[in-house]
C-alpha cells in the first residue's frame, strides 16, 4: 500500500454506515460506536505521537465524551483544540487513563488564555504529519521521530505572539480523567534550549527542547505568571488540590508568514537520554521538513509490503491502506527506555491490550516485521522477570495493568508463534521459565487446583497457554515439561457444558457466554465432538451468527440497561463492533463448512467498514480491529499461538504481501467478479498452491512464511472444496483432564 491509500481520520467519528442487511443486520453491537482513532502524527511502533487535543474522550482528539455502550454523546458542539499533546492512544475504549502531555500551544492572546480552545478551521493528515488551522489565523504542523515531536508554528502579523509549553496537563476533560504530575523540574539552559522531567503514574517523562524563534523571549512561567530572569522551577511533592499550571513560553512579534520551530526529545530515562534521543532523532538540528520526510520514508517501508490490484474502488483501497496503517502504531517499542528497572534492552508499553491484539494484529505484526515482534516478546518476558507475570495491559505507568477480568496467558500465544517461526534474538529457555511461572499465578493456581478458573473463558485462555508452553518445552528439549502443559492443556474441556455445546455459565468481559464459545482452540475436532458433532456445531454456529433471525436495532445514545439486557440476551455476533468473537467466522471451517465462512466474512467486511471519518464499527483497539480487515480482505486469517493460516476468499483480484528474507506471497483469483456492499459472496471452489491443487482450507506457517503463490478459483454458488479435509486439531488425552468443579 502507498502513502496515499491512508486517511488517518477514517475513525475518528462514529458509526456512520449504510444500514446492513441480510444476516448483517441481525449482529448486535454493544459497545461504542466509534473507532476512537485519532489523526495525529505517528510513527511505525514509535514512542510518540501528537494531535490537536479537545481533551475528548478517548484519545484527546475530538468531539465525543465517554461511552462504554452505544453510541457517544458530544462533549464539543464542534471541533476544537486547547493546543498539540504528545502521548495518544489509538483506538482504545476503557482505559480510562490517558497521557495527552506535554501542551505546546500557539497563541496571540495574554498568558490568562492559556487553556482555552479554539476552533480548528481546517485538518489534514498522512502518515508521519499531521496539520491544522486555528480561527485566529495560526496554523500547526507537527512530526515526530521514534522518540521525539517537531512542530511548526505559522503566525499571522501579530505584536505579541506566543509558543506555550504547559507541563503540568495530562489526560482528559471528562469526569476523573485527569493526570497531574506528582514531582516535575524545567530547566532554561540557553536561549532556544530548555529541558525538564514530569513523574505521572509513577513514570519519569523527560523531554529535551531546542527552539528556533529569533529574537523572541524565552521565559519561564507559573500560574499563568511570567518570571523574567527565572531560570529553574521544582515540584517536589503537587497535589491535585493545590496543583498551579506551570511551563515555559517564548514570546515575541511576527511578521505575517513567520515561523518558529520547536523540537522535543523524549525519555523515561531523565533530560540526558532525552537529549541524545532528539540528537539522533533529529541530528544536526534537524527542522521540521527534514524529519517529516523521514518518518513518512519509514511509513513507505511499512506499508508496501502490501499490495492488492484488480479492483477499481478508491473507497475499498483506502479502507485497506487506513487498516494497514493503524495496525502498525502500537505497541509502543521503547528499547533501554524502561522507567522501573536500568538495565538497557526491549521494552515496550501501550500493549492495550493483549485481548485485543493477540488474535489479528500481532500475527500481522509477526509476518510482516519480525524484527519488531521479536523485540515486544523480549520486552515482555524482560516485563514478566521484573514485575512476576506476562502483562494483559501495559501503559507508560508504573505496574503492568493486568487487566485480569480480560483474559489470561495470551503473551504465550505470540511465543508459540514466533517460535514455530523460528525467529532468531530469543533465548528459548528463559522464556520457557517465564511461560510456565506465569501460567501458575493470579488464576493459574485456580486452573491447577480445581482444573478450571473463572470467568470461565479463562479456562480457555490458560488451558491455550500451556498447549504453546509446550511448543517451546519441545524447542528447549523439556519433554516432561512438554508433557505435562498437554496434559494440562486438556482441560479445555472443563469450560463447555456438553448439554449445550457452549461455555458454562460464567461473567464474561464484554460479551456473553455465545461469544466466547467459538474460539478456535487447538483442539477443535474435540471441540466440535463435545458439541455433538459437526452438524449440531455448525447449527450453533448459524444461530449465532443470525441466519434465519430477524435484524435487530442497535443500542442508540445512553442505552437503558433493559435495552442492552435484551441485546445480550440474544447471544448474537457483534459484528465487529468488539473483539471476543472475531475469529468466529472461520469455525465454520473446522466442521466443513468454508462457504459458512466465505457469507459472513463477505458481509462483515463490506458492510461494517467504510472508507469515511465513521467507517469503523467499533474501538479500532491498537489496531486489533483493522488488523482483521487486513487478514479478511487478502483471503487469510491466523490462528494465533498454532502458526497456521485457514484460507478463504479473498476480496481482491490479486495481492501480493512482500515477506521479509523470502519470496513474495501473492494471492491470485480466477472468476472473480465485484464486490462490496449490496453484493452476494464469492465462493471457494478450487485452490491451488505453487501450481498444485490444494484440497485443504489452510496453510502452515513454514509455508506461508516460504512464500508462493496462492490461486483460487471463485464462483457465486459453494462446490465440494474444502469439505472433506480439516484443519488441523491436536487433542489432548482426555483422561488425564482433571474435573474438580
Amino acid at each position: 500500500m502507498k502513502l496515499a491509500d491512508v486517511d488517518p481520520f477514517i475513525g475518528t467519528q462514529p458509526t456512520d454506515l449504510p444500514a446492513p442487511t441480510g444476516i448483517a443486520a441481525t449482529w448486535w453491537w454493544p459497545k461504542p460506536q466509534i473507532g476512537n482513532t485519532h489523526p495525529g502524527a505517528t510513527f511505525p511502533f514509535g514512542m510518540v505521537s501528537a494531535c490537536a487535543s479537545s481533551g475528548a474522550y478517548p484519545t484527546g482528539y475530538g468531539e465525543y465524551a465517554l461511552a462504554t455502550e452505544g453510541v457517544p454523546p458530544r462533549m464539543r458542539e464542534r471541533l476544537v483544540a486547547s493546543g498539540v499533546t504528545h502521548f495518544q492512544q489509538s483506538g482504545t475504549g476503557a482505559i480510562r487513563k490517558y497521557y495527552n502531555y506535554v501542551r505546546v500551544t500557539p497563541m496571540l492572546g495574554p498568558l490568562d488564555d492559556l487553556g482555552g480552545h479554539w476552533d480548528i478551521t481546517e485538518e489534514q493528515a498522512s502518515p508521519g504529519s499531521y496539520a491544522f488551522a486555528f480561527a485566529n489565523g495560526i496554523r500547526g504542523e507537527v512530526t515526530v521521530g521514534p522518540k521525539s515531536a517537531v512542530h511548526r508554528y505559522t503566525f499571522p502579523e501579530a505584536a505579541d505572539a506566543r509558543l506555550v509549553v504547559d507541563l503540568s496537563v495530562g489526560g482528559l476533560d471528562i469526569p476523573y480523567g485527569a493526570t497531574v504530575p506528582i514531582r516535575a523540574h524545567l530547566e532554561s539552559l540557553e536561549p532556544g534550549e530548555a529541558q525538564g522531567e514530569i513523574v505521572v503514574e509513577g513514570t519519569p517523562l523527560a523531554m529535551h527542547m531546542t527552539a528556533d524563534a529569533p529574537g523572541w523571549r524565552q521565559l519561564l512561567w507559573y500560574d499563568r505568571r511570567l518570571m523574567p530572569g527565572g531560570r529553574r522551577l521544582d515540584f517536589d511533592a503537587i497535589r491535585p488540590t493545590t496543583m498551579r499550571p506551570f511551563g515555559l513560553m517564548w514570546q515575541g512579534s511576527v511578521a505575517a508568514g513567520a515561523t518558529v520551530e520547536l523540537r522535543i526529545g523524549f525519555s523515561l530515562r531523565g533530560v540526558e537520554q532525552a537529549r541524545r534521543n532528539l540528537a539522533a532523532d533529529c541530528p544536526d538540528g534537524t527542522g521540521y521538513e527534514a524529519r517529516r520526510a523521514a518518518t513518512r520514508a519509514s511509513w513507505s517501508q511499512c506499508l508496501a509490503p502490501v499490495s492488492v490490484s484488480g479492483r477499481d474502488d478508491r473507497d475499498a483501497r483506502r479502507a485497506l491502506g487506513t487498516a494497514l496503517y493503524h495496525s502498525l502504531i502500537k505497541p509502543a517499542l521503547a528499547p533501554n527506555e524502561s522507567p522501573q528497572w536500568p538495565t538497557n534492552g526491549p521494552f515496550a508499553f501501550d500493549i492495550c491490550t493483549m485481548w485485543d491484539i493477540y488474535r489479528t494484529q500481532l500475527p500481522l505484526v509477526s509476518l510482516l516485521d519480525p524484527v519488531a515482534s521479536t523485540d515486544l516478546a523480549n520486552a515482555l518476558i524482560e516485563i514478566c522477570e521484573e514485575e512476576g507475570n506476562f502483562p494483559i495491559g501495559y501503559r507508560m505507568a508504573k505496574g503492568s495493568d493486568r487487566f485480569s477480568r480480560q483474559a489470561s496467558g495470551l503473551a504465550h500465544t505470540l511465543l508459540a508463534d514466533l517460535c514455530a517461526a523460528d525467529v532468531g534474538g530469543i533465548d528459548w529457555e528463559w522464556a520457557l521459565v517465564h511461560m510456565l511461572a506465569d501460567l501458575r499465578r493470579a488464576y493459574g493456581e485456580d486452573f491447577l487446583t480445581t482444573g478450571r478458573a473463572d470467568p470461565v473463558s479463562h479456562t480457555l485462555d490458560i488451558a491455550f497457554a500451556y498447549w504453546c508452553t509446550a511448543r517451546v518445552a519441545d524447542r528447549v528439549g523439556d519433554a516432561k515439561a512438554a508433557a505435562d502443559c498437554r496434559r494440562l492443556a486438556g482441560r479445555w474441556r472443563n469450560a463447555f457444558d456438553p448439554a449445550t455445546g457452549l461455555l458454562r455459565e460464567s461473567t464474561f468481559y464484554e460479551g456473553t457466554k455465545h461469544n466466547y464459545s467459538f474460539r478456535l482452540t487447538h483442539d477443535m475436532a474435540g471441540r466440535i465432538a463435545l458439541a455433538g458433532g459437526e452438524e449440531r456445531f455448525t447449527r450453533l454456529l448459524d444461530r449465532f451468527f443470525g441466519y434465519g433471525a430477524d435484524p435487530v436495532v442497535q443500542p442508540g445514545v445512553d442505552p437503558s440497561g433493559d435495552e442492552m439486557e435484551a441485546g445480550y440476551a440474544l447471544g448474537r455476533f457483534e459484528g465487529l463492533n468488539n473483539e471476543p468473537d472475531m475469529e468466529a467466522p472461520w469455525a465454520y471451517m473446522y466442521a466443513g463448512r468454508p462457504d459458512r465462512t466465505a457469507e459472513v466474512v463477505h458481509h462483515a467486511l463490506h458492510q461494517m467498514f467504510g472508507a469515511g471519518p465513521g467507517g469503523l464499527p467499533g474501538n479500532d483497539d491498537s489496531g486489533g480491529l483493522s488488523s482483521w480487515i487486513v487478514w479478511a480482505s487478502l483471503g487469510v486469517f491466523p490462528v494465533a499461538g498454532q502458526d497456521l493460516f485457514l484460507i478463504n476468499a479473498p476480496a481482491w483480484p490479486d495481492a501480493a504481501v512482500e515477506l521479509p528474507g523470502g519470496a513474495p506471497l501473492r494471492i491470485e483469483t480466477v472468476g472473480f467478479r465485484g464486490v462490496g456492499r449490496g453484493t452476494d459472496p464469492q465462493y471457494v471452489l478450487d485452490a491451488v498452491w505453487n501450481g498444485h491443487p490444494l484440497e485443504r482450507t489452510w496453510l502452515t506457517g513454514a509455508e506461508l512464511r516460504a512464500g508462493g503463490t496462492l490461486r483460487f478459483v471463485l464462483g457465486d454458488t459453494p462446490g465440494s472444496w474444502g469439505t472433506t479435509v480439516r484443519p488441523p486439531s491436536f487433542p489432548s488425552d482426555a483422561a488425564e483432564v482433571t474435573r474438580r468443579l
